[in-house]
Parts: C-alpha cells; structure tokens; sequence
C-alpha cells in the first residue's frame, strides 16, 4: 500500500506542484488549502505523513502542528514544515511545536522526498521491532508510547527529542558523534543539517536540564557531538 501523505498549503500552485510529484513517486496523496481544514482533515483521515506550510490563513503552521501533537490520533505522525523564513529563531518555533523537520522554500522536490523517506522509515522501524525501555537512575524511556518519566514525572517531547534521547540513551556515558545523530535519528546525514541537530538539543535540554544554560546530563563534546552521562551524575 503506498504511503498517505496530507499537504497543507495556501497557495495553489504549491499545493499542486509538491501533490503531483509524490504522486508521481508512489505516494498517496490528499490536500488542504489552510490550516483549520488541514487540522480537521488529519482527524479523519490515516495519514503516513503530513506536510504542511507556515504562513497559512485561519491557522498558521505552527500551532498546526502543537495541536497534531495533542491529539491521540495524530501525535506520531510525521511532520515536515514548509515555510520561506529559514531563520534559527523560526526553526527553534518550528521544532517547539512539535515538527519532525523544516524545508526552506524554494526547495527540490528531490530533498523533500529524501526527508521525507527517512522520516518513513524511522516510523516503520520503529513499528517493526520490539523496543525495550531504557533507564537510567530516576530516567525512564518508554519507546511504545513515546513517554519520558524524571523523577516521577512525566516529560513531554517532540517525537525528535525523543529520538534523540533514546540515540543517546543506548550510548550512555560515550560521545556520539552528529553524524551518528543524524543516521539513526533522520535516517541521512547532511552538513547543512548539523544545525538542526544542535535546535532539538537545546529544545532537550530546556525540557530535560535542571538548568539549560548550565548541563549537568547533556554534555557537548567539543568538535565530535554529545554525550549523555548516567542520570545522578554529572
């Protein structure tokens, strides 16, 4: 069965251009033309994968995505957004509230389809094997339900942290490197996007540090990556 796609996009040409090609790549595909019927169609539909754009009437990209990410229906699925701002502070939003990735428009329908496989099979693997919890002192991840427990409290990701910390969880206490990041994660390694690697690092630490300017658990290792030391230590 080929992949459902959603695509959420206010302009027309757009819409039809990126619709066209994934046809034409073997994808499923269903549109919305803005945000509030983007929303309503990804509750009613079994969506692989929703692509949508920032700038939108009724419901901008953004808080799209935040309420994707609450509902039971669609909080795994995912995201990718389009939008023609590439600054970090739009990318820091953008992973804020809940997307997997972000394309800077214009882009090659040939890079959205590379991201978009490798978000694919990041989701079919994981669905395909048995995933064991991981723990360490007072933190606990649980990879079926995506749920992060820090001293008995649960600890709300985005589905990349989440992945990021599970990455750095099954090499506690070794730095891993961003290329091994970027592999296992997105499934692909780019140098343009070891900058989106270091957004959803700091996303980590603000949600997971004592005190994110300062960490004492998610370490930087200097020209190689990060390293995760065992939860009680520093």
């Amino acid at each position: 069965m080929p992949h459902r796609v959603l695509i959420i996009d206010d302009d027309p040409e757009i819409l039809e251009l990126i619709s066209t090609d994934l046809k034409l790549s073997g994808f499923y595909t269903e549109t919305a033309s803005d945000g509030l019927c983007g929303l309503q169609k990804s509750q009613t539909g079994n969506y692989d994968l929703i692509i949508l754009d920032v700038m939108m009437p009724k419901m901008d990209g953004f808080e799209v995505c935040k309420n994707l990410r609450l509902s039971a229906k669609t909080r795994d699925i995912p995201t990718i957004l389009l939008t023609a701002k590439g600054t970090l502070e739009d990318k820091v939003t953008g992973f804020g509230s809940g997307a997997d990735d972000y394309l800077v428009k214009p882009f090659d329908i040939q890079e959205l389809l590379v991201r978009m496989r490798a978000l694919l099979r990041r989701t079919t693997s994981k669905e395909s094997c048995k995933v064991e919890t991981l723990e360490s002192g007072d933190l606990k991840l649980y990879p079926d339900s995506l749920e992060v427990n820090i001293n008995d409290k649960l600890v709300k990701l985005t589905p990349t942290e989440f992945e990021i910390l599970y990455c750095l969880m099954q090499h506690i206490n070794q730095a891993v490197s961003l290329t091994v990041l970027l592999n296992e994660v997105w499934g692909y390694d780019s140098d343009e996007d070891v900058r989106m690697v270091r957004v959803h690092i700091g996303g980590l630490r603000n949600k997971i540090e004592p005190n994110s300017k300062y960490p004492k658990y998610l370490h930087t290792v200097t020209n190689v990556g990060y390293r995760l030391v065992p939860w009680g230590e520093e």
